[in-house]
């Protein structure tokens, strides 16, 4: 069965804008050799194909053989690359730095010394003004060996700065790898873990945390230190579930760019990465006011230049608008409505299908399935997590954890008694295999179990027994993982207070903004 993403050249084609494929166009027919005008056939082809199908391109360039497409193929996928490169010179600060250290390469090859001097002064300024230092590396590695194996006329004194300088920044890019190691590290110990289950996790978070953090932390300066420290900080609190951290180094992050607004072009995909990670602390402290006032921010952001300058940003700009969003119905309590911005996120993950990584559609579907099992829509909730619970297990233990736990909480809404008790068995030995139970858990798996057997008109007083114990809890930092994946307390409540779950959610909202105005 034909596959649209199956095929890299074609992944490539199907990303180009009108302009890019106009800039294409021009660029391969400047040359008029017969193998140019055949990968022009072939760029038509695959232009107006819906989905890759080779059998159909073949078909379609008679006289072309299998081995032959493969190769042209290559052809064509190379000069695309290099089409796209001349056109996005002037939008990127990393490609004109590279052009400027290739033509001050060819220089110094062609004997014209003082001349690649000169290119490399000029791109030192450009690297230096957007603080790119590991190219900046590069560049002072050519200007030391012309200086090393050449007399260039330069003064003793420029020799020198130029000796001290690749000091500096040898221990700024050392800091650098160090901190950037760090976030990376930690961003993969929550993809593959999600929050620390219990203090033996945390413990070891704290070890990690402490051993790779550097000891010249004192010295961190300049852009990307700063960010890479401030990064670290936020996963690091993310995985505690600290969220009043989080909150602080997130916002630490985001005023990063507002002291040097000029990053805001250069490292655009961190921006809107630390915008998603602002919202969410917002979200996991229900910060109502902070949370739609940062949301207003990012969706006018999504409308400026930076933000559409290339399908990465623009893409995952806008799954993080609409996840803040569903996130917004979430703490809100108001389910139905957030059930209509459904099929319009699915039709955009269609859409950006090769560009959302499994990680962030795992997340999406167990919003959905939230936002179901919330509006009361529980078979709608159990299509969404079956996604989840039949999926591989590399990722989000936690996530592959309550997605049972809440696919057996909607079994129990409906009424499926028949498979409560081995569903529950099931359910609760996965969640004690992955170490994902908590006080929370204990007493809702006990809930379920005696429910079976306890008559209507006694369930209020054992639904009351339940909020009783598990009410105390909402603050301890190892149980509010369970709250943040569903608001247990409040199904509870609206079950005890005979209200649905998204009045109760609605009303403890409206009671907050109320406190926030006084």
């Amino acid at each position: 069965m034909p596959n649209r993403f199956s095929d890299t050249l074609f992944q490539l084609i199907y990303s180009l804008e009108k302009s890019e494929k106009r800039h294409f166009k021009l660029y391969i027919k400047r040359s008029s050799a017969k193998e140019e005008l055949k990968i022009i056939q072939l760029f038509d082809v695959l232009d107006k194909l819906p989905d890759y199908d080779e059998a159909l391109v073949l078909k379609k360039l008679p006289g072309i053989t299998k081995t032959q497409l493969a190769n042209l193929k290559t052809h064509l996928y190379k000069q695309l690359l290099a089409s796209l490169r001349l056109l996005k010179l002037g939008e990127n600060v990393d490609l004109q730095l590279s052009e400027h250290l290739d033509e001050a390469r060819i220089l110094y090859n062609k004997g014209l010394k003082i001349q690649s001097l000169r290119i490399l002064e000029k791109a030192k300024e450009l690297a230096r003004a957007n603080q790119k230092m590991n190219t900046l590396v590069q560049i002072i590695s050519l200007e030391k060996k012309i200086e090393t194996l050449h007399i260039t006329r330069s003064t003793t004194e420029k020799t020198e700065v130029l000796a001290n300088e690749a000091l500096a920044i040898s221990s700024h890019i050392d800091r650098v790898t160090r901190l950037s190691n760090l976030a990376l590290l930690l961003y993969r110990w929550y993809v593959l873990n999600g929050h620390a289950r219990n203090a033996e996790d945390e413990k070891d978070i704290k070890d990690f945390f402490k051993n790779y953090l550097p000891k010249d932390i004192n010295a961190v300066s300049g852009f990307y230190e700063k960010l890479y420290l401030y990064q670290s900080y936020c996963w690091y609190a993310f995985i505690r579930q600290d969220f009043l951290m989080y909150y602080r180094y997130s916002q630490k992050w985001i005023d990063l760019y507002d002291t040097d607004p000029q990053m805001l072009g250069v490292e655009t995909g961190h921006y809107v990465k630390g915008m998603h990670n602002l919202l969410n602390a917002h979200f996991d402290l229900r910060n109502f006011q902070l949370f739609e006032t940062t949301l207003q921010r990012f969706e006018a952001f999504a409308k400026t230049p930076e933000a559409n300058a290339h399908d990465n940003f623009r893409t995952h700009t806008s799954i993080y608008i609409n996840s803040a969003k569903l996130n917004q119905h979430l703490m809100k309590g108001t389910f139905k409505e957030g059930l209509q911005l459904i099929p319009s996120v699915e039709e955009k993950l269609n859409n950006y299908g090769m560009y959302v990584d499994r990680h962030r559609i795992l997340v999406l579907n167990y919003k959905f399935a939230s936002l179901y099992f919330g509006s009361g829509k529980y078979e709608d909730a159990i299509d969404y997590l079956q996604k989840i619970i039949n999926g591989p297990l590399d990722l989000r233990i936690d996530l592959q954890c309550y997605a049972r736990l809440l696919h057996l909480m909607s079994h129990y809404e409906l009424g499926n008694r028949d498979l409560m008790e081995p569903l529950t068995k099931s359910v609760y030995r996965f969640m004690a295999k992955m170490k994902n139970l908590t006080v929370v858990e204990e007493e809702i798996f006990k809930f379920l179990k005696s429910s079976l057997g306890i008559k209507s008109g006694q369930l209020k007083t054992e639904l009351e027994k339940l909020l009783q114990k598990i009410k105390h809890l909402e603050k301890s930092r190892h149980e509010t993982r369970a709250f943040a994946y569903l608001d247990i307390i409040s199904w509870v409540e609206g079950k005890v207070y005979n209200k649905s779950m998204g009045e109760i959610i609605y009303n403890k909202y409206l009671e907050s903004r109320k406190r926030n105005y006084k």
